[in-house]
């Protein structure tokens, strides 16, 4: 059965942005290593459009940004949207009954699926089918954006704490 982790990084106030918030070379071997090691990704839109970045190579990647893309194309990768029409390689595209694709999923072969997008995740969330929250905090004040909980926050319990790189600490928490 796979398990839904829900994981992102996150300002202390609660709102996520890729942009705003600096990864260093610490916190971005963890992200190839996790990546690595997925099952797969199921994506919101907005997300999935901004990761085809790494769909083809670019001259001025070090190793770890090759080997990070190298392990985001080789995995599965599935994405929820109304809009488009067709995704990249390696990915499926699921419409409107996407409780339904999730649900498929998650009764699949074992291992961890990352889900990418909060609004996403908020609606995974109100189904019932996140099974993991990481909380990556990383030591800024974005003062309003994205949060990285959409609606209402399901009652969680904290399992643990572990410094990941550069002042960023992972909280993971599962439902409660």
């Amino acid at each position: 059965m796979a398990k839904l982790v829900f994981g992102m990084n996150q300002s202390l106030d609660g709102y996520v942005d890729h942009e705003k918030m600096a990864t260093g070379p610490v916190l971005f071997r963890h992200w190839v290593e996790q990546v690595g090691s997925l099952a797969g990704s199921l994506y919101g839109r907005r997300v999935y459009e901004l990761m085809r970045y790494w769909d083809e190579d670019r001259p001025e990647w070090n190793a770890d940004e090759k080997a990070f893309a190298q392990a985001w194309r080789r995995q599965p990768k599935w994405v929820v949207s109304r809009s488009l029409k067709s995704v990249g390689p390696n990915a499926t595209l699921v419409g409107a009954d996407f409780e339904a694709a999730v649900r498929d999923l998650k009764s699949g072969p074992a291992g961890e699926v990352a889900v990418a997008g909060p609004e996403l995740a908020g609606s995974l969330t109100n189904l019932g089918l996140i099974d993991e929250y990481r909380l990556y905090l990383h030591p800024v004040v974005l003062g309003g954006g994205k949060p990285f909980f959409v609606g209402p926050r399901p009652p969680l319990r904290l399992i643990s704490t572990d410094p990941v790189g550069e002042g960023v600490i992972r909280l993971t928490y599962v439902p409660a």
